[in-house]
């Protein structure tokens, strides 16, 4: 089984990663920018029985991206599962985002992703089978005070994703959208809020393998997961 995906180094990727390393036979393409970062995760995967290469790339520079698409095809091959999981938290309102900063939350949100899935969608189509998982969040359906480029990216990203849906019914492959609530990361480093009120990224990341472990008749096209007590 191959797996790919972007955000590897950390968080909730790390997690993916983790997670699909103790299933058999399991092959994990490891895309981030820093490599040493994704090294770290890759070690851990590989104690855990499974295969991990790293591919370091800034999934927002289509070339860059095109690039590395063509050695995880090549050396890796065909993805049983893409994850695309890398994106990025700035805070700001509408009126303290620069313009530059604000493109900077689209491109590591939206445009990755798109990026990202369309290097690896036509061997996708061509095999007949695959999912298709992209990481938005409950930003995606909701706005939040001084989070207006994050939630604008993510909405973009869950249009993206019904699109992608919607083009690849009937062709074997299997889109599914997660949208979880406050998950405990690095992007809340330093909050003083306990740790009970977060969801451990662990709980997201078993959540996807289930969802790639239904039969190839279901898809859960979208699923919302928020901490017990609710949003921060």
């Amino acid at each position: 089984m191959t797996i790919v995906i972007t955000g590897a180094s950390q968080g909730i990727g790390a997690a993916i990663a983790e997670a699909f390393a103790v299933e058999p036979e399991a092959r994990l393409s490891l895309i981030a920018r820093t490599k040493t970062k994704l090294d770290a995760v890759a070690a851990q995967c590989r104690a855990l029985g499974a295969e991990a290469t790293v591919f370091p790339c800034d999934v927002t520079d289509e070339n860059a991206v095109a690039a590395t698409a063509e050695d995880v095809l090549t050396q890796i091959g065909t993805p049983d599962v893409l994850v695309n999981n890398a994106g990025a938290f700035q805070p700001g309102g509408l009126l303290d985002l620069d313009p530059a900063d604000f493109r900077a939350q689209v491109d590591a949100n939206l445009t990755s992703a798109f990026l990202v899935t369309r290097a690896f969608l036509p061997a996708m189509l061509e095999r007949g089978r695959g999912d298709l998982f992209f990481m938005a969040s409950v930003a995606a359906i909701r706005g939040y005070p001084g989070g207006a480029a994050y939630c604008a990216a993510k909405h973009g990203l869950l249009g993206l994703a019904r699109a992608a849906r919607e083009e690849t019914k009937g062709t074997g492959l299997r889109v599914t959208t997660l949208l979880p609530g406050a998950t405990l990361t690095s992007s809340w480093e330093g909050t003083d809020l306990p740790a009970g009120r977060f969801m451990p990224p662990e709980d997201i990341a078993h959540a996807v393998v289930d969802l790639h472990k239904l039969t190839g008749r279901t898809v859960v096209e979208e699923i919302i997961l928020r901490p017990q007590q609710g949003d921060i």
